[in-house]
């Protein structure tokens, strides 16, 4: 396939950019979320794995996007998964019996970033074929010129998370508030929810946001419970065995 360096071509390829930089702030903050318990050096390969995978299923998405728009409650499955994912990323990985974290899994982190990238991705998919029309090399080198810059961005943000935990809770909040709105918006049902519900995307949204947190909270502080719970338990077992 021939590329004509015109000006034209140019023009759009700086829009698929600029369009990939603007959606994908909450890409960089699912790939951070997700690789901040990991150890240092399985944390650069995920960020890097992670990154070109969700731009591959980004490539994929935008090229059959027509078709993926016609999916009913797609949205829905896709909205409630992202929900889930979000209260996990808040819930961070369970401490063991020592109070210490437990290590994350290298491939379990790419998963969960593959993964929200898919649901993130559809409604992302529209504005970068709009802005492509329809030039396949522009969508592709478009979105590979991305990669470093999503990868310094979830680098950056990891960096971040170290200093303000607080932006666990933002970045699990966000992703709820995502999953409302790709909840509210699945074309299966988007018309009927509107007339029943007129604010139904706004309140889907914050009801996504504060399901994720809270949710995310309680799991957490009843797997805290039950770590100091378990020391306790073992300690009175030992102590109510008969001696030699």
């Amino acid at each position: 396939m021939a590329i004509e360096l015109t000006p034209a071509f140019w023009s759009g390829l700086l829009q698929i950019i600029l369009v990939n930089i603007l959606l994908s702030g909450d890409n960089a903050l699912v790939i951070a979320l997700a690789c901040r318990n990991l150890q240092k050096k399985h944390q650069k390969p995920a960020i890097m794995i992670g990154s070109a995978g969700a731009i591959v299923l980004r490539i994929v998405f935008v090229l059959i996007v027509d078709q993926l728009l016609k999916i009913g409650y797609l949205k829905l499955v896709g909205g409630l998964l992202l929900l889930w994912i979000g209260v996990k990323l808040v819930q961070g990985e369970e401490e063991g019996a020592d109070g210490v974290k437990s290590a994350g899994s290298l491939w379990g982190a790419v998963r969960t970033i593959i993964i929200a990238d898919a649901v993130m991705s559809l409604d992302n998919a529209i504005a970068i074929a709009a802005a492509a029309k329809g030039d396949v090399v522009l969508i592709v080198l478009g979105l590979l010129i991305s990669i470093p810059l999503i990868i310094f961005g979830a680098t950056l943000i990891m960096m971040l998370l170290n200093r303000f935990p607080i932006i666990v809770i933002a970045g699990g909040g966000l992703l709820g508030w995502i999953a409302g709105e790709v909840l509210a918006t699945d074309p299966a049902y988007a018309e009927k929810l509107a007339a029943i519900l007129p604010n139904a995307r706004i309140i889907f949204e914050i009801g996504g946001a504060a399901i994720t947190v809270a949710l995310g909270y309680a799991l957490q502080y009843r797997a805290r419970q039950r770590a100091h719970a378990e020391p306790v338990d073992l300690a009175r077992e030992k102590a109510s065995q008969p001696k030699d």
